[in-house]
């Protein structure tokens, strides 16, 4: 992906959900050349250690609350918040892994070109997960599988 950058004349933009202290945005501006331009979280402390890394970077805040249609495209979304730890029951609507519908909506309505999940092995086994909506999603991930059925 190293190789993009010069024929788009840009890094690629980069879209950070449940954006922790950015971990992960590191791994992933690194392996794409890009450049985060926006994320999304609501943990104060990891919002300060956030901003330390990456000063002026606007955070949506609350995904339950974004306007999708007001924000800047991205090229690569990532999303971090899919833990199966237990049996599972995070993923289910109400609990914070239950948040992916959100997820899921940010990516209808922002159409980036790579999607990067972590732990999607933990989402396809999900119970909570219809499968149906997974199969319907080209999405992408660095370092792992694609998703069944993705193009």
């Amino acid at each position: 992906m190293h190789d993009d950058q010069p024929q788009r004349g840009r890094p690629l933009r980069v879209g950070s959900l449940f954006s922790g202290y950015g971990g992960l945005d590191l791994a992933v501006e690194y392996a794409t050349d890009g450049e985060t331009i926006w994320f999304s979280e609501i943990n104060t402390p990891s919002i300060r250690v956030y901003a330390h890394h990456w000063p002026g970077i606007p955070n949506l805040g609350d995904i339950s609350t974004i306007d999708w249609a007001t924000v800047p495209p991205v090229d690569v979304l990532m999303c971090q918040d899919v833990s199966t730890v237990g049996k599972g029951a995070g993923l289910a609507p109400g609990t914070r892994s239950g948040l992916w519908s959100h997820m899921a909506t940010a990516i209808d309505a922002l159409q980036p070109e790579l999607v990067v999940i972590e732990n999607v092995r933990g989402l396809l086994s999900a119970p909570a997960i219809p499968r149906y909506f997974l199969r319907s999603r080209s999405v992408s991930m660095l370092g792992g599988d694609s998703l069944p059925g993705s193009a």
